[in-house]
């Protein structure tokens, strides 16, 4: 029989056991972050019927999306968090307490070209708030807050929160008379740290038509060192745009309160964040030493999550972490904190005696003390079994030979600094659960 190439598809991510340990922690870290701020988890199925994953579907995601049939069903693979969240709440409005509040960390798929940090098949960790026909505008001013927790317990501290209202960006359209040429408008805005305003302005008023006078008051706008002063000018010309001017107020005054930092935020008039969904405040979040890697957790305020499925009314803001990329750019910065254990067990026991007993009792005991350990029985000689522990990276690993059952100790060797000590049965539990925690202490990124 001829033999198979074992191989992974490309575009997805496999990791080896140390690295996998280190995403998990990565996982763990923003779930837990996320459950402070009252989120309860969520999941619901990769695969749904592609009526309802491409109710608002088109351009892109339509040449993105995994589809195929079994038997009658036409079927698709999630591209995202956001669809399937609007179909559950759909589905259980009834069955929900509103303002609805879920996290979900979980796989989607998107068939585009895979390149270096980009995947076909990647995690992403999301938060939504999702209100009753209203949703007040002070669960947008939270959402910096839980950004600002969720990076800093992962270790990071050089990142900034971007801010802004797609209100404003309509209004001031208006008032600039460039409506029929905003998503034009926009793209070419989304250049300016690329090309510069010089260029941003030939584009405007070459490619665009657009009036050389309203294309140097927009770019003097956006380009403000104060923003929201920037815009006064602009004030009592719009309905829209003032709306927006006092929604993205409300939102940076309470940011304070909330426990963002001011060097941690800033408001950016050029951010648009999917300027035919958002309609309220939008976020994007980059690491300040990493630009190239552009925003690494964004979303914002849209008025109705669920219009293709129900009348209901269910307005909304959420954000959205791509963690698999996020991972694998901290995994080529070598930013990953390599310091912290990966092992699956916090101790290897190794039996001494034909009899088990005593070696199956102390691995029980320290699972009951909360130490995961491991047994280990294989017939291997002794050095096999310690490189065992060394290639798993196994902290401590734990003898028991006659003479430690005949006293009622335990032999325990430290692997990393390669010292010994003999600890009471009873109390060798205990003692290697104080040092394991000790050895877990510290987040999972170091800058």
């Amino acid at each position: 029989m001829g033999r198979i190439k074992a191989r992974t598809l490309s575009g997805f991510m496999e990791l080896l056991p140390a690295r996998q340990a280190q995403f998990e922690r990565v996982r763990d870290t923003l779930a837990k972050t996320y459950e402070l701020y009252g989120f309860t988890p969520l999941d619901t199925p990769v695969i749904e019927s592609s009526e309802v994953l491409l109710a608002k579907a088109g351009g892109e995601t339509e040449k993105q999306i995994y589809r195929f049939t079994k038997g009658d069903s036409d079927l698709a693979l999630r591209f995202d968090l956001t669809v399937p969240l609007a179909k559950y709440v759909a589905l259980h409005q009834n069955e929900l307490a509103f303002p609805f509040r879920r996290y979900q960390i979980g796989k989607v798929y998107r068939g585009e070209r895979a390149q270096r940090g980009r995947f076909r098949e990647f995690y992403q960790a999301d938060i939504d708030v999702i209100g009753d026909g209203a949703l007040d505008i002070i669960n947008e001013a939270e959402i910096p807050a839980i950004i600002y927790k969720t990076f800093t317990s992962l270790g990071l501290e050089r990142f900034r929160i971007r801010l802004n209202n797609r209100k404003i960006l309509n209004g001031l359209f208006a008032v600039l008379g460039l409506t029929e040429r905003a998503g034009d408008v926009m793209r070419t805005i989304d250049k300016l740290d690329k090309i510069g305003p010089e260029k941003v302005k030939t584009i405007l008023v070459e490619d665009f038509s657009v009036p050389a006078a309203a294309a140097d008051r927009l770019l003097a706008v956006i380009q403000s060192e104060d923003p929201l002063a920037a815009l006064e000018s602009f004030q009592g010309k719009d309905a829209t745009f003032d709306l927006g001017v006092a929604e993205l107020s409300t939102v940076v005054k309470y940011l304070g309160d909330f426990g963002v930092p001011a060097d941690h935020f800033a408001v950016d008039l050029t951010i648009a964040r999917g300027l035919d969904y958002y309609t309220g405040t939008v976020y994007e979040t980059v690491l300040l030493d990493h630009p190239e890697v552009g925003s690494v957790c964004s979303g914002g305020r849209y008025d109705n999550l669920a219009e293709y499925y129900t009348e209901k009314k269910l307005p909304g803001v959420g954000i959205s972490i791509g963690l698999t990329r996020l991972f694998y750019v901290l995994q080529e910065q070598g930013m990953l904190n390599e310091a912290l254990p990966t092992a699956p067990a916090d101790v290897l026991v190794l039996p001494m005696t034909d009899d088990l007993s005593p070696a199956i009792a102390f691995a029980t005991a320290c699972r009951a003390a909360g130490v995961r350990a491991q047994l280990y029985t294989e017939p291997k000689k002794f050095k096999a079994k310690m490189n065992y522990a060394d290639k798993l990276g196994v902290p401590f690993v734990a003898f028991l030979g006659e003479d430690e059952v005949r006293d009622g100790v335990v032999s325990l060797k430290d692997m990393v600094s390669g010292e010994q000590e003999k600890v009471a049965l009873s109390e060798a539990p205990g003692w290697l659960r104080k040092r394991v925690e000790e050895r877990s202490a510290g987040a999972p990124i170091r800058e």
